[in-house]
């Protein structure tokens, strides 16, 4: 297979895996999702550092000389502080939790006005656009590595879409109509690879930058989102619950990346 069919493929999977997973985690008994959320939260958190520090990293810091490491991790900087700014404007919008501060302070007052759907379909089409541009960025350099930031990518957004159907199911839509919106938003994510693909293809020097981003997406994501949701619970049980789930995101990244270099 060539590497643009490769990203077209993976990013439909990221997608409409992740939207399907989501749906079908909505049919569960409320107090059992309740019950899993965070453990889904805890595992996608180990998994996107795993990606970051073990494979998008290394394979980025590898292809530049030593003299320009620095400007690697400058870029690594600049993502995060970017990543910073796209979600104070509402364009990058993580929130895992329907009942978060972020969703009752402005979204959940605005659904009686209209405003909180298309907000939600929006920012998730911008979201899931940039992650397919990274995910191209990482076949470019290599199918393996393009692979592990996809799982990591999938891991992620299953619980990110289970927050955007809780918003748009208290805001009166059907369960069929929320279950639509979120895969026609799912589909900007291959339309970004193939922007990633052709905007990319030919300029190699580009790819350790990219990377770099994606690097900044994925610990972003991890700290800044989902961990804050996970300190809201400090029994020991639950700590220790979420650290081993942590391990287990983080291992399932070093296995994965492990088994695909052999």
């Amino acid at each position: 297979m060539s590497a643009l069919s490769w990203i077209v493929l993976f990013c439909l999977l990221v997608g409409m895996l992740s939207v399907m997973a989501a749906g079908l985690f909505l049919l569960l008994p409320q107090p059992l999702r309740t019950r899993l959320l965070p453990h889904l939260i805890s595992f996608a958190t180990g998994a996107l550092l795993g990606a970051a520090f073990l494979a998008l990293l290394p394979h980025a810091l590898e292809t530049v000389p030593d003299s320009d490491t620095h400007r690697v991790t400058f870029v690594v900087l600049l993502g995060l502080l970017g990543f910073f700014v796209m979600e104070k404007m509402v364009l990058w919008r993580h929130c895992h939790h329907a009942d978060c501060e972020a969703h009752h302070a402005r979204e959940v007052n605005e659904l009686h006005s209209g405003v909180a759907g298309p907000l939600i379909v929006v920012g998730d089409a911008v979201h899931n656009l940039i992650h397919g541009v990274l995910i191209a960025a990482a076949f470019l350099v290599d199918i393996h590595l393009g692979i592990v930031t996809s799982l990591a990518v999938m891991a992620h957004q299953i619980p990110q879409e289970l927050s955007n159907f809780a918003v748009l199911l208290h805001g009166g839509l059907s369960r069929t109509r929320a279950l639509l919106l979120n895969t026609l938003s799912s589909l900007t994510a291959p339309l970004g690879g193939v922007i990633g693909y052709f905007g990319l293809n030919g300029v190699e020097w580009l790819m350790p930058y990219m990377l770099a981003i994606a690097v900044s997406s994925c610990i972003y994501i991890a700290v800044a989102d989902l961990i804050p949701g996970l300190h809201k619970r400090t029994e020991m049980s639950a700590s220790i619950q979420q650290v081993l789930l942590i391990g287990s995101g983080v291992a399932i990244i070093y296995l994965t990346h492990l088994l695909l270099h052999e």
